[in-house]
Formats: C-alpha cells, structure tokens, sequence
C-alpha cells in the first residue's frame, strides 16, 4: 500500500488510507488546516474529509491531503489523562491464559503503557487508544456480551479502550474506572479525545 492514498466519497468527501495508525491524528490535523475543509474524522487508518466545494475541489484538496506534512506525529500530546483502575474484569484470567502471562504481568504491562487516542467510535466517548503491549494482542468475544458495565477496561487486537455507557461489547474485560468518561454538559463532552495521551493507574 502507498503511504497515503486519497479515495473521492461522495459529492464533497475524500477518504484519506494510510498505512500507520500514528499518521491518523497527524493528518487529521493537516487536514483541518486546508482551505474549504468543513471536518476531518479519523479512524482506524483513515480520514474522512468533508469539504466545502464552493472553496474547494477534489482535485486540489486531493494534491493538499498527499502532500501534507505529518511530522507532528512525533510531537508532544496536547493533553495527558490518568484513570484510575481496579483490575478486577471478568476476562482477566481468561486473558492471563490466552497470554501465558501471570495476572500480575497483564496488569503491569496494560498499565505501564502510555496509550495515544488515536480516533473516538462505537458509542460516544469510546476512544481507540494506541499503544497496547504485543503480548496484551487478543482477540474480542467471538458473541459479544448483551451488557458490559459502564467504566469497563477493556482491550481488543491491538487497542485498549474503556467503556463510557453500559452497552453490548465483545472486548477482553481487565478492570473498571469510576472516571467519567463522557458528559454531555461538558466541552467537550468526551474525557479522551484524538491526541491525548492516557496511562491507567492501579487503584
């Protein structure tokens, strides 16, 4: 795969692929910076940009997302986040098993990493977080869980992520945080937003 490729998505959209999860807030940002771009949602590997196309065109917003500089993907984060974790999620041991890794370990490597929201889905205030251990890579649930508690801990491939609302979910449960992670009095509502930077503290 190229290092970026530029896809037309609709009328008044691009669809930006790259090949590196730590390009995406990167580009994101470049993105935001373009003239005639209205918002540029991350996701996994991809940007979708929504344009204004009485500013702008694909063709020359097309040039701008390929030649956009993501240098800034080495940069500082914006923001830093700590949460609060008790490690006692029903997957623990499952996962413990899955790792060949002692419970003591799980934790220690889940809550030694500095973790980087890399983009927010499934439900609002559920962040993608980045940075997981390799040995912590497990697959979700095969048939996910009809509810999973508010504040769950949870990691799934190779993202951690917590919970914001109970919900149905089909990721490995390590822990809860009493953080709250979104408030829609608040601004912005999502305690982890693309960019910040989160580490998770044993309670």
């Amino acid at each position: 795969m190229e290092p970026r490729r530029v896809l037309p998505y609709g009328r008044d959209a691009l669809l930006v692929e790259l090949r590196d999860v730590a390009e995406v807030v990167p580009l994101q940002l470049s993105a935001l910076a373009l003239p005639g771009v209205l918002e540029a949602v991350p996701g996994a590997r991809t940007v979708l940009v929504e344009f204004d196309p009485t500013l702008t065109g694909a063709t020359a917003l097309t040039a701008g997302l390929l030649s956009a500089p993501l240098a800034a993907k080495t940069a500082a984060p914006t923001r830093q986040v700590a949460l609060e974790v008790v490690y006692d999620g029903a997957d623990l041991a499952a996962v413990s098993t899955a790792t060949g890794l002692s419970p003591e370990d799980v934790i220690a490597l889940h809550s030694g990493a500095v973790y980087t929201v890399r983009f927010c889905g499934f439900a609002p205030g559920f962040a993608y977080l980045d940075g997981l251990d390799p040995r912590l890579h497990v697959p979700r649930h095969a048939s996910p869980r009809a509810t999973v508690p508010a504040g769950a801990v949870a990691v799934a491939g190779e993202f951690a992520g917590v919970y914001p609302r109970s919900s149905p979910g089909g990721w490995q449960l390590l822990g809860h945080t009493d953080a709250v992670l979104w408030d829609a009095t608040a601004t912005p509502p999502a305690l982890l937003t693309p960019g910040t930077a989160v580490r998770f503290v044993v309670a």
